[in-house]
């Protein structure tokens, strides 16, 4: 692909690189380049797709990808970007979380002989971890740094400045045993290049410094920008509000909602990190987000591309049909899952199954009894003037009945009073 390095600078995907002359490199002969995820949850987050992303825009431009899982850094934690010590996991958890990262890595990859000469391939770092001695590493690695080298990278010196934390040996080590990776996969594979987010550079530089003084050879490194929560913060596992590629985690819906409320200002930078539009379609959402804010049509594209990527067509058409529910579509056809999440921030309420026998239950009576109205009286009058919903359907008759033919997937109703106003009950 000539025109990959001018594609990767086009999307803001080059925050740096270890040579100048990479752009070319990258426009000519296949090269092999890797990047590594710590297995410390079973499944990748946002803040990773843009790594698998770039994976598959190199393979797509005749390139092979190597996704290292780190079943053996693993055991020791990367301190970059961390403001304290990572919690160290047993080999049990890490095998689970190896399992379920591989899974999530084989959608956006073809790996092995059905990606042809660019066929990815996922490799496991405790493979030669594990059974490398103390000695061996004191003796083939570490002799090669020198502690005021490593005590000068930024994710040391940033844990270093804090009295209260410092950091282990443990983590301390790390950035050697990701030089050593870099090393062993370029005597393996006859990969040259790693890539990173921007808090990965001072691993890189380690790694590429490493095969220079072993095996007298060339290699690179890139860094692409990490991707930040609206606070600043990177998206992590451990932090609150983790939005995760596992729909069991976090399900397609709240992945699209996710993408849909993202920022005005961060729409056309995800549009480029995380979807594989070509640059004049978003050239046209960028200029519909100028002209016609208000309409949003760069944040559904956005939403859409994403959720299909990740999750497939058909979970992304429920995502939207979905989302269409919320400000006044259809109910009746909703799974209980979705239902859920729709209305996961709304008020709820739980009755006995029993209050929906015989004739039915006043709808007056369950809007005052959820208090989505004061009284049974300001009920009647919201009826009468049209403001009550049931399941996002209008309705003006205040002797109206709710009967089990009335429930979404068996068990609920939603009430809404006006446009925003929601209570999910459920019936037990």
């Amino acid at each position: 692909m000539a025109d990959f390095a001018d594609d990767l600078r086009f999307r803001g995907l080059i925050h740096q690189m270890t040579d100048p002359g990479l752009g070319a490199r990258l426009d000519g002969a296949p090269m092999t380049a890797y990047t590594g995820f710590d297995p410390t949850a079973d499944s990748l987050h946002v803040g990773h797709l843009l790594q698998v992303c770039t994976l598959r825009r190199m393979q797509e431009a005749g390139h092979r990808p190597i996704a290292l899982a780190g079943g053996g850094t693993g055991f020791v934690g990367d301190p970059g970007g961390r403001s304290e010590e990572r919690s160290l996991l047993t080999e049990e958890q890490l095998e689970a979380n190896l399992a379920g990262i591989h899974g999530q890595l084989a959608k956006f990859v073809e790996f092995g002989p059905a990606g042809g000469d660019s066929g990815a391939q996922l490799v496991n770092n405790a493979d030669w971890l594990k059974p490398m001695s103390l000695f061996t590493f004191l003796r083939d690695v570490g002799k090669h740094f020198t502690v005021n080298q490593m005590v000068a990278k930024d994710s040391v010196k940033s844990r270093l400045a804090r009295a209260d934390q410092g950091i282990s040996y443990t983590e301390f080590s790390y950035m050697l045993l990701q030089a050593y990776d870099f090393l062993q996969l370029f005597d393996d594979h006859g990969c040259t290049l790693q890539i990173g987010g921007s808090d990965q550079w001072g691993n890189i530089t380690m790694g590429i410094e490493l095969i220079r003084k072993v095996r007298q050879r060339e290699a690179f490194g890139l860094t692409t920008p990490l991707v930040l929560k609206a606070d600043g913060t990177k998206f992590g596992k451990t932090e609150s509000g983790a939005v995760w590629l596992d729909a069991a985690r976090t399900s397609p819906y709240q992945l699209y909602q996710f993408f849909l409320r993202s920022e005005d200002g961060m729409v056309g930078p995800y549009l480029r990190y995380f979807t594989f539009l070509s640059h004049d379609e978003i050239g046209a959402l960028d200029a519909a987000t100028a002209e016609h804010p208000e309409r949003r049509e760069a944040h559904r594209v956005l939403a859409r591309q994403v959720c299909t990527l990740v999750h497939g067509a058909d979970e992304t058409a429920r995502a939207e049909h979905a989302a269409a529910a919320l400000f006044g579509g259809e109910l009746a056809d909703l799974d209980e899952r979705t239902l859920l999440d729709v209305f996961a921030d709304a008020p709820s309420t739980d009755l006995p199954a029993t209050r929906l026998d015989g004739g039915g239950y006043l709808l007056v009576d369950l809007l005052a009894e959820t208090g989505l109205v004061p009284s049974k009286s300001q009920a009647r009058t919201t009826v009468t003037q049209g403001g009550a919903y049931v399941n996002n359907i209008r309705e003006g008759d205040v002797d109206r009945r709710l009967t089990p033919a009335d429930l979404v997937a068996g068990h609920y109703l939603v009430l809404r009073r006006g446009k925003k106003d929601h209570r999910l009950v459920r019936f037990d």
